[in-house]
């Protein structure tokens, strides 16, 4: 093969910078906008977080210190629906996406208390646009009648929904490829060079040239970012989650803590820990969250568990997305969070069309990287 034919297989008019639920999402609304798209990505060695996630399709309580994020949270969520039509059309994948609402469990009145003047505050900032209802324990049983006697109420929200992250996954990844986009596991991506114009992007495999490039590496946007002038201060949250055998189906309605797959498995986790890169597990934290999932239904204390794992989260300071666009390279943009299945209809809807077409109404100016300057 002649090098002239080995650059012009690794030429693209996008290359997008890791292939997790982000880099996917973005990379099929690019090719909604009929650009030629090319996935970079590390591989199976990568931290990924979209294999550690809990399929949550999540409104409640997110944005209660940026009425902005909370406006986005809420259209990816409405966006939801559509996306998911297309996945099972192109693929025949039912990712089985439900939002017949969600449900927060609390154990102490506090907490019930302190949750309901948060979602009224995010209500008030809404201008009353902000659906929910706090619930005590028998008005909590009408959705969960397994829900335990130690809960001691809940708050409600009709926007929430959860679906199947593996097979989101995989409906993603293949319709990805079958419309025309080229995934290469070409492992880590070291370097990006500007040029004039383009991008020229360094892997062990091999250099890619491509016109624009999206960063979408999780983590890896950290060190990636500086070198097209933009800055993504991201670390590793951890966070460890629990798999119960097969079970009748008792929970209806996902909850920020425990939630039961269309399979029958019951997934608890929503551990926070602050470890570094370890993606690991510990008994300690296996065990607490273990002991609040039985307090809160006690059907699960015969329940074996069958599985467990850790991942890592992709946390900014604030909890909030970083969407920036180069100013002193333009064609290089940096989209990372930390919730890609609840705001994965945003990526590939409004979040691509902005990066194809330099143009959007989304209130992005708040979720750039210079507010860590302040």
């Amino acid at each position: 093969m002649t090098q002239a034919i080995i650059q012009e297989a690794r030429t693209a008019d996008l290359c997008l910078i890791g292939g997790g639920l982000v880099g996917l999402a973005v990379g099929l609304g690019l090719q909604r906008n009929g650009l030629k798209v090319t996935i970079l990505d590390e591989g199976d060695v990568a931290l990924r977080a979209s294999r550690g996630n809990f399929g949550l399709v999540w409104v409640q309580g997110k944005g209660d210190t940026l009425p902005e994020y909370a406006q986005v949270t809420r259209l990816s969520s409405r966006l939801w629906p559509a996306l998911a039509a297309r996945l099972l059309e192109a693929t025949g994948v039912d990712i089985e996406l439900q939002q017949n609402g969600g449900l927060y469990l609390s154990l102490t009145e506090q907490e019930v208390a302190e949750r309901e003047t948060m979602l009224t505050r995010m209500q008030q900032a809404a201008g009353g646009d902000y659906p929910f209802r706090r619930l005590d324990l028998k008005q909590l049983r009408e959705f969960i009648p397994e829900a335990g006697p130690e809960v001691a109420g809940a708050t409600w929200c009709p926007e929430d929904g959860h679906l199947n992250p593996l097979k989101l996954l995989r409906a993603m990844t293949e319709a990805f490829l079958k419309a025309g986009g080229r995934i290469a596991n070409s492992g880590r991506a070291s370097a990006i060079t500007p040029l004039n114009p383009g991008f020229r992007i360094a892997t062990p495999e091999g250099d890619w040239h491509c016109d624009k490039v999206v960063l979408s590496a999780g983590l890896g946007n950290r060190e990636l970012a500086p070198q097209v002038g933009l800055s993504a201060p991201v670390s590793p949250n951890r966070g460890q989650v629990l798999i119960a055998e097969r079970v009748r189906p008792f929970l209806h309605y996902p909850t920020g803590h425990v939630r039961q797959t269309g399979e029958g498995t019951v997934q608890i986790g929503d551990s926070k820990e602050d470890v570094g890169f370890d993606s690991g597990t510990t008994t300690e934290v296996m065990a607490r969250i273990a002991n609040r999932a039985t307090r809160m239904f006690p059907l699960l204390r015969d329940v074996r568990m069958v599985r467990a794992w850790g991942a890592l989260r992709v946390m900014t300071a604030d909890g909030y997305p970083i969407y920036q666009a180069s100013e002193t390279h333009p064609g290089a943009y940096l989209v990372t969070c930390h919730s890609g299945v609840t705001l994965g209809a945003l990526h590939e809807a409004p979040i691509a069309d902005w990066i194809a077409r330099d143009q959007t109404q989304l209130p992005l100016e708040v979720f750039n990287a210079q507010r860590f300057e302040l």
